[in-house]
């Protein structure tokens, strides 16, 4: 049996592994905090030899995290509006998730496929197409037989084979369109949204009942840019700025007040034809783990300030002559 003082190192140095492992088949940051803390109590608390802590804590972790997903499975069911996972930095300023591996599974899109998984399926695919153990370790870690685990990840992999959005190839492209979008989104430039978004773009927003949020999927280049645009202008006059960050592997900003405090977190899905997917998370209890929150009802208030005195001053004033008076543009002659 290892020291206190050898435990805590080798649980520090594991950490950042366990973590995305939990985040993984959980879909969620805070939860999987709570998992790991579990995790690093009975691992300082047992009695047993541990030869490989590495072995003993991922399987301590997929067990917990397996647990409490069935649990949090009946509270999603009864989820206020669209759920979304929670959002992880993954940029280089990242904490905890900035030493989990930047690839396709820590997307939000690969999350959302893993939620049509049962919690066993979740945690054998993961382990086994994330992690890449072998399925004698995946049955020791699940507590099934081998080829009960090759059945579980062979229909997990069937979920998973969807088809899904084409990233753009190059990062450089997908930081100038970024840029242009916050842009344009801040100065309401509906011309300029049109051109940024797909066709057949589509946005989807998590407030969990408890944040304003998009009620309904918006579905379409033009729905989707004049709600944009119709709220990017009156946000910029209250002091909210985007702040690009990479979230989950993917473009994304976090909305912030003047203040610096974080209003939502909003993943960009980029082809090589624009933006393709916009999802905002606004659910307070999901972005706490990223910094200090904005009081929400507050700042619609002033939005709502905002916006109806921008309306305001874009309509003519009452008893001012008609020669003062905005007029349509006519023919000469």
């Amino acid at each position: 049996m290892g020291t206190q003082h050898q435990r805590t190192e080798e649980f520090t140095e594991l950490r950042p592994l366990l973590f995305s492992l939990a985040y993984r088949i959980l879909g969620s940051a805070a939860e999987a905090e709570d998992v790991l803390q579990d995790a690093w109590l009975r691992y300082a608390r047992t009695d047993a030899v541990v030869e490989t802590p590495r072995a003993f804590l991922t399987t301590v972790v997929t067990r917990l995290a397996v647990d409490v997903l069935r649990s949090s499975r009946i509270q999603r069911e009864h989820y206020v509006g669209h759920w979304l996972p929670e959002p992880v930095l993954t940029d280089h300023d990242a904490d905890p998730a900035a030493a989990a591996e930047r690839d396709e599974s820590i997307s939000m899109a690969s999350l959302l496929l893993l939620e049509r998984l049962s919690p066993l399926e979740r945690a054998v695919y993961v382990l086994r197409e994330v992690f890449s153990l072998d399925y004698a370790d995946i049955a020791e870690t699940v507590e099934r037989s081998e080829a009960a685990c090759r059945q579980l990840a062979a229909r997990a992999r069937k979920h998973m084979a969807l088809p899904r959005p084409r990233y753009a190839a190059d990062p450089r492209t997908r930081q100038e369109l970024t840029r242009r979008f916050i842009a344009a989104f801040q100065h309401g430039d509906l011309d300029e949204l049109r051109e940024l978004l797909t066709a057949e773009v589509i946005m989807v927003g998590d407030g969990g009942g408890k944040a304003p949020s998009v009620p309904h999927p918006v579905s379409g280049r033009d729905k989707v840019a004049r709600l944009l645009a119709s709220v990017g202008a009156p946000m910029t006059a209250i002091g909210v700025h985007l702040e690009p960050r990479e979230i989950n592997g993917s473009a994304g900003l976090l909305t912030r007040t003047e203040h610096g405090e974080i209003v939502n977190a909003v993943i960009l899905e980029i082809s090589e034809d624009g933006v393709e997917m916009i999802r905002a998370v606004s659910n307070p209890d999901k972005l706490r783990h990223l910094g200090p929150i904005s009081d929400i009802w507050r700042l619609k208030e002033e939005f709502q300030q905002a916006r109806a005195s921008q309306r305001e001053a874009s309509m003519p004033q009452r008893g001012a002559p008609m020669s003062q008076r905005p007029r349509p543009d006519r023919p000469e002659g």
